[in-house]
């Protein structure tokens, strides 16, 4: 078992500001829509944070460009580690990207991969309703 593989870097450019899609993705309905909700989760170097599917340790925050953190959902033998960044395009474009590594096996890997996706069109379509 390779603990080491990840989902490759998944992603999606939307019509927004960088700063609308910082506040999208760390705004408590954000966190909650991709970290499932439960407690408040506080973006800062060391927070630790439950949510109703798992548990994990807030490491990097760049805002307006980059989180870093642990995720361990419950059933997990060990926390991934998931890398959102925020990039700034040109005509004020924005593209979100999730990264996640350490995952246990392919079915996870896979699991994760179309979670992500989900994620990214959900984010699609409360930027349609702005």
């Amino acid at each position: 078992m390779d603990s080491h593989k990840s989902i490759g870097l998944i992603r999606r450019t939307f019509s927004i500001s960088q700063q609308q899609a910082w506040s999208l993705i760390t705004g408590e309905e954000g966190l909650n829509a991709w970290l499932g909700g439960g407690e408040t989760i506080m973006l800062k170097l060391g927070h630790q944070y439950r949510t109703m599917v798992g548990t994990g340790e807030i490491r990097v925050v760049k805002p307006l460009l980059q989180l870093r953190l642990t995720w361990q959902k419950e059933g997990w033998q060990r926390p991934s580690t998931i890398q959102i960044r925020i990039l700034s395009k040109e005509n004020n474009k924005t593209t979100i990207s999730f990264h996640q590594e350490h995952l246990a096996d392919q079915q996870i890997r896979e699991e994760m991969k179309r979670y992500w996706e989900s994620r990214l069109a959900s984010i699609e379509e409360s930027i349609q309703k702005m």
